[in-house]
């Protein structure tokens, strides 16, 4: 399981939150952006016994598949109670994403929610290769 922390710095935005993802690899973006979520909501995540959740996505281009990425990882925490752990994308490309989630289920007692998001937008949307590598935005309704 990784210990690198997600690449990200959070971004002022009325009445909502954003995020600014780096990475070397566009796989390495989808993970980092995953990460960044978890940290964003998750203040405390103790280390256990991770479960394996396979994930499959699929978006139109390299934004939607962004929203609809992180859109998956918020499902599993609000609807279904999972911490994900860890991020391993196993393939990626501009219309698809294949990824392993290290989870845990959500206890209060263990996890300290930092922040709520209701949803992930298309708001300023933004997946971009750059000359270090790749460049996401992603603001968050919360």
């Amino acid at each position: 399981m990784s210990s690198i922390k997600a690449h990200f710095t959070l971004l002022d935005h009325t009445a909502d939150m954003g995020i600014k993802v780096t990475a070397p690899t566009l796989g390495a973006l989808f993970e980092n952006a995953g990460r960044a979520l978890m940290e964003v909501m998750i203040r405390k995540r103790p280390a256990g016994k991770t479960s394996l959740c396979r994930v499959t996505v699929s978006g139109d281009d390299l934004p939607d598949l962004m929203v609809r990425w992180l859109g998956e990882i918020l499902y599993l925490f609000e609807g279904e109670g999972r911490v994900v752990m860890d991020i391993d994308v196993d393939a990626v490309i501009e219309t698809g994403l294949d990824a392993t989630l290290h989870t845990v289920p959500f206890n209060p007692k263990r996890h300290e929610v930092a922040t709520e998001i209701k949803a992930v937008t298309y708001h300023q949307i933004e997946v971009a290769r750059n000359r270090d590598g790749w460049q996401a935005t992603v603001i968050f309704d919360l």
